[in-house]
């Protein structure tokens, strides 16, 4: 039951976080009127993509946090991911700085890089949860260096 208990926690936790930075930064009038790569998608699936990968970061934070003391260097690798992905937002939108945001969106992506190749040695269950998540910040840091080049 503990464990069912740290998971919901982790999972309630990080989704609500992501949901109130989200709330707080808001693309509004100035995102829209930036010139966009041909390859950018549509406004709408923003919300439903970060909101499963939030579910899934929460998934693996509460797995490295019951493993944390034979692989500590997981937990302390996952929080600064998420305080990473936690800033991109206000960065981005809140102070309507591109460049900054691009500075901690590619900080991430290396992040995720480590974290997943250590991960796969020592937790492949989490490696391979976070591949998407990569995948994702990937396609997200490659967008953010586009608006950076047509703005």
């Amino acid at each position: 039951m503990a464990r069912v208990y740290i998971y919901t926690v982790f999972i309630a936790g990080v989704v609500a976080c992501g949901f109130v930075i989200g709330m707080l930064n808001l693309p509004g009038h100035w995102y829209a009127e930036l010139t966009k790569p041909a390859f950018n998608p549509p406004d709408w699936l923003f919300a439903p993509v970060w909101s499963l990968l939030y579910v899934v970061i929460g998934w693996v934070g509460a797995r490295v946090f019951l493993a944390r003391r034979a692989r500590p260097r997981l937990m302390l690798d996952w929080t600064v991911l998420l305080v990473l992905n936690f800033l991109w937002s206000p960065a981005f939108f809140g102070i309507q700085l591109p460049m900054l945001g691009l500075a901690i969106i590619t900080l991430l992506f290396l992040g995720l890089v480590c974290f997943v190749a250590y991960a796969w040695r020592h937790d492949r269950g989490s490696a391979v949860l976070f591949l998407p998540y990569l995948v994702w910040v990937g396609f997200a840091m490659v967008l953010n260096g586009a608006i950076v080049y047509l703005n």
